[in-house]
């Protein structure tokens, strides 16, 4: 038997706090899709650097170029407003124990705020573009801008596509699977599963890689 959830929202789902379902469409607690976390860097208009902890994205190409597909980022953002006057971008992949650091720059990101210093983290100067970069990341992605679409038109989250145009990977990260996938390696998010029968919210989660098969 499987549980249908349509595009009307469920009556008898409990947000998990105030604003989720403000925020957030009902599928993503339904469906609980997990994806990589990161950190977007980039310049505010007042020279500060800006850090966006995100997720809800996907990486691919074909031979004649790469990208970094970054779903729902708001368009209310920094981040938007620095993208979309810069044209470029730097997405950081750190590990898990770096977690709390980039919360706070949630938590403390006004215009005059140095993110980085929020967070406690070392600041470097992308290679290929205007963009700052996270030391402590163990990759590195400096990506321009190729495209921005409104894909509900409510004027309230875009779809950014970046171009990626170099890619840093520490030395330790760059031979095999150990340091990439397990503690040290990509963070994922899981969003929190509702309970589709109860209607019950859960918490969020996060989550390392282990590898089980190789294909």
């Amino acid at each position: 038997m499987k549980i249908e959830i349509g595009k009307e929202f469920p009556a008898y789902f409990q947000p998990s706090y105030p604003e989720e379902f403000e925020l957030f469409s009902h599928f993503e607690v339904t469906a609980g899709i997990p994806t990589v976390l990161f950190a977007i860097t980039t310049w505010k208009e007042n020279g500060k650097p800006n850090v966006c902890f995100h997720a809800w994205s996907c990486f691919h190409g074909d031979k004649t170029a790469f990208f970094a597909v970054m779903g729902n980022l708001y368009q209310h953002t920094h981040t938007y407003a620095n993208i979309k006057r810069d044209k470029c971008f730097c997405i950081n992949f750190l590990p898990l124990d770096c977690y709390d650091r980039l919360a706070d720059t949630i938590n403390q990101n006004g215009y005059e705020d140095d993110e980085f210093a929020v967070g406690g983290f070392t600041l470097s100067n992308a290679k290929t573009i205007n963009a700052p970069v996270i030391d402590e990341a163990f990759i590195h992605m400096e990506c321009t801008l190729k495209e921005i679409q409104d894909l509900s038109g409510a004027g309230i989250t875009a779809m950014i596509t970046g171009q990626v145009q170099h890619i840093s990977v520490e030395k330790e990260y760059a031979q095999g699977y150990e340091k990439r996938y397990g503690e040290d390696g990509f963070m994922m998010l899981i969003p929190a599963p509702q309970d589709l029968v109860t209607g019950a919210p859960n918490q969020s989660a996060i989550a390392n890689v282990i590898m089980k098969k190789y294909d």
